[in-house]
């Protein structure tokens, strides 16, 4: 401490001649560290890396399948239903995976490319277009959300109204009329109520499946228009890690929505089959596609930014907080700190993963 008093000056002068000195050295590294626009140079081997892409299309295709499928097809194990205390650490344990995805894979993906140095523009300079884009995309997000669920609770309210003005104008006997009604048609207040729950869990799992399959294309055709086998390697790896997680949490969601068959397989199939998809388009772009061109950098960023708003806000309104606010959880101190650990291990698992995607 005392030689930064005022007394020593000469030191002082040492020292900042000094700095400036490791300035001017480190100016031409930190010069020759900036994105040049072009073409990295990496190890280039189109046949093995070939070999790589479609092994790895089958290990995500099989991933997210599985994924997707353990908490669809464990209806009829007693452990995986959504009535089940388990089923809410599962979906506690997704939810945690869905928030980094969104929060550590993508949003810094996002920044990197839309503060990139090859996007030409100032407007891009000038204006934090990645934290803009996400906030709106939340914003819309969850106008689709209320707009969506207020619509179809309307439109069931007109449908079943008449029966209920029948019901208030007999008196007593609409009193045993409404009791019947309930056992037979299923027009009570108690029916209307998880009707409505119904509809939030099918609005819910349309649109995480939207903001998963975003950035799903994405990363897909990344993968795919890659020729560095030593990039393709642990992407791969990570990837299917990755889709088995998500796949897990959109499961989840989409049991609990109760969609008829042919739509659970529809949206099964549309989950599993969009990051191979987009490695087999990213295989047939790969002599023109070019990562660091100011279109393909905007383009990118902003679709991640989009799909880091949509998981983020998904995360935290509609799985967590729905589920955690939840009267079954607020009553049972075990189930929160099941649930706690459960989100702490999902968002952990998908935090790590960052390290190779």
């Amino acid at each position: 401490m005392n030689k930064l008093q005022p007394g020593p000056s000469k030191h002082l002068r040492i020292s900042s001649t000094l700095f400036l000195f490791i300035l001017l050295l480190l100016l031409p590294i930190l010069a020759s560290g900036e994105c040049t626009c072009d073409p990295t140079e990496e190890e280039h081997d189109k046949a093995t890396s070939l070999k790589y892409k479609i092994a790895g299309m089958v290990a995500i295709l099989s991933a997210s399948a599985i994924g997707v499928c353990i908490p669809v097809l464990g209806k009829s194990f007693p452990p995986l239903r959504p009535d089940n205390d388990i089923f809410f650490m599962i979906k506690a344990f997704a939810a945690g995976v869905i928030l980094a995805t969104g929060f550590i894979h993508i949003l810094p993906d996002a920044f990197e490319k839309l503060t990139s140095p090859c996007l030409k523009g100032k407007v891009w300079e000038n204006f934090p277009f990645t934290g803009f884009v996400a906030m709106m995309s939340g914003i819309i997000t969850l106008m689709v959300d209320t707009i969506a669920t207020s619509y179809f609770q309307r439109l069931h309210f007109n449908k079943s109204q008449p029966l209920s003005v029948d019901q208030e104008t007999g008196g007593e006997h609409a009193g045993h009329l409404h009791v019947h009604t309930h056992a037979t048609h299923g027009h009570s207040h108690g029916s209307d109520s998880s009707s409505s729950e119904l509809l939030r869990h099918r609005i819910i799992s349309q649109v995480l499946e939207l903001g998963i399959v975003v950035h799903s294309v994405i990363i897909g055709i990344s993968l795919g228009a890659s020729e560095s086998p030593s990039t393709i390697r642990p992407l791969v790896a990570a990837l299917t890690f990755h889709q088995f997680f998500e796949g897990i949490g959109l499961g989840g969601c989409i049991t609990q929505a109760r969609f008829k068959r042919r739509a659970v397989v529809v949206m099964t199939l549309f989950f599993s089959l969009t990051t191979p998809v987009g490695i087999a388009v990213g295989l047939g772009i790969t002599n023109i596609y070019d990562e660091n061109t100011s279109t393909a950098l905007s383009v990118e960023g902003v679709l991640d930014s989009a799909a880091a708003g949509i998981l983020i806000y998904m995360a935290l309104v509609d799985l967590l907080a729905a589920d955690f606010m939840n009267p079954r959880m607020q009553s049972n101190g075990r189930l929160q700190i099941g649930a706690y650990i459960s989100l702490l291990i999902g968002a952990g698992c998908m935090s790590v993963l960052a390290k190779w995607a």
